[in-house]
């Protein structure tokens, strides 16, 4: 069961050798429906290891296209949205399902972010308005594991201020209680998640005591909110990229889009575990998607050192999707993140568009592309050397030689590069379809990922 869990892992890309990151914490019951994610990072003495496969030439990092969704019969609104959130409320949930995988760095993410809160406004009543739900509460157990040295240790959760224990009902009760309100709200998950092999469309969070919360639960409950509410999500889990279904009707794509405000973005694809849970302790040696998500967000990285800025644009101000960027350049990962509309962009492509995509100069494409798509790109070339005159079929094959980068780090440097102008052209073509219902969604989506706080 196992061996097949982990060959049917495959990032699909077009002619690419990819990496998929096995995840396994140590402790955890080896239950082919919940994969916790990759243990470690970095410099962590209990890395896991890394395969190779090979990606079937016709699909998408984002998994096969779906079949095509049914749309409201309702003509969506491209009236432009408030660019700054106002007096939002801050939900976060996190830890892992069972102490043997709640790990520290999960703790230390939330106090991360409450970090970024107070970078971006100093004498805001963000405090006020921020709520968390992180593993088993306030009951006093040690269920926060760390190592101490060269032996593992338990703690109690030091957050604060801590509403109770990240589980299911909890969760289900603070999306009632929102439902209620038309104020902005952001959702924070750091946690675990699980694969569905039957359906990646609706993959689960995992909650303390190993429940799960899948995509389509989940999108009920965003269901309920009013439209007009504003909804953002940041979720860094395995397989966390299936999540892009909240922009769907009840999280599913035939249902069509929901009239709701919301968008959300993903430390990875729907196939693939992503990487940020350890027990160490050092915050220096942590890269994941929180990191340099919150780092792009805020300008300060998480061990208070100031960062480039993320402002792209050069309007004054850093977006969710500049902060996106900024992740997808940063992060020294095996993460390839996704946003909501990224997702919904590369399902509007097929087999005979990727391949075109594939064999156009990236300097002719890039000039499609938008301050940030363009950012991401050069940046992540540079790094591969990689010439901008060539496509990027002709770049890939010729990465071997060309960058002194380890081998996993430019397969996914690689990778975010190709799905980046995948988006640019994808995003061209629904501009050029002449098809009013997808572009007010496009507009709909950039509007909603192009706030800030």
């Amino acid at each position: 069961m196992m061996h097949h869990f982990w060959r049917s892992l495959r990032l699909f890309l077009p002619g690419s050798i990819v990496l998929v990151l096995m995840a396994c914490v140590q402790g955890h019951p080896p239950k082919a429906e919940i994969v916790p994610k990759s243990s470690l990072i970095k410099s962590s003495p209990r890395s896991t290891e890394q395969s190779k496969t090979i990606a079937k030439p016709s699909e998408l990092a984002i998994g096969p296209t779906i079949a095509p969704a049914k749309l409201n019969t309702k003509p969506l609104s491209t009236k432009p949205l408030s660019t700054k959130l106002l007096d939002t409320n801050f939900m976060i949930f996190g830890g892992g399902g069972a102490p043997s995988y709640n790990e520290i760095a999960i703790e230390k993410n939330i106090f991360y972010f409450q970090r970024t809160l107070k970078a971006l406004s100093p004498n805001g009543n963000w405090n006020n308005r921020t709520h968390i739900w992180f593993a088993n509460g306030n009951d006093g157990r040690k269920t926060v594991r760390y190592i101490d040295g060269d032996r593992e240790r338990f703690k109690a959760p030091t957050v604060t201020p801590l509403i109770g224990s990240a589980t299911r009902s909890n969760l289900n009760l603070a999306l009632k209680t929102e439902a209620e309100s038309t104020s902005p709200l952001f959702f924070y998950f750091t946690g675990h998640g699980s694969h569905n092999l039957q359906d990646e469309h609706n993959n689960s969070m995992i909650l303390w005591d190993e429940q799960s919360m899948p995509v389509r639960q989940f999108t009920t409950q965003l269901d309920a909110m009013p439209t007009t509410k504003p909804f953002v999500a940041v979720m860094v889990q395995c397989y966390s990229g299936s999540f892009a279904n909240l922009i769907y009707q009840g999280g599913t794509p035939q249902r069509g889009i929901a009239m709701h405000d919301r968008c959300g973005f993903f430390a990875t694809v729907k196939s693939l575990p992503s990487v940020g849970c350890t027990p160490e302790v050092n915050e220096a040696d942590y890269q994941d998607y929180s990191s340099s998500f919150f780092a792009g967000l805020s300008g300060v990285n998480r061990v208070g050192k100031k960062v480039s800025s993320a402002d792209y644009d050069e309007d004054g101000r850093i977006s969710f999707r500049e902060a996106h960027a900024f992740a997808k350049i940063d992060e020294q990962a095996q993460d390839l993140p996704v946003s909501t509309l990224e997702v919904w962009l590369q399902e509007r492509l097929n087999e005979a568009d990727r391949k075109s995509i594939l064999s156009i100069p990236t300097a002719e494409i890039i000039k499609q592309g938008r301050p940030e798509q363009v950012m991401v790109v050069r940046s992540l070339s540079r790094s591969l050397g990689y010439d901008q005159q060539k496509s990027d079929r002709a770049n890939r094959s010729a990465l071997k030689s060309n960058s002194s980068l380890d081998s996993s780090l430019k397969q996914t440097y690689s990778e975010r590069i190709t799905m980046e102008l995948l988006n640019i052209m994808a995003e061209k073509k629904v501009k050029q379809s002449g098809k009013a219902n997808w572009i007010a969604i496009l507009e709909k989506l950039l509007n909603c990922e192009g706030r800030s706080l």
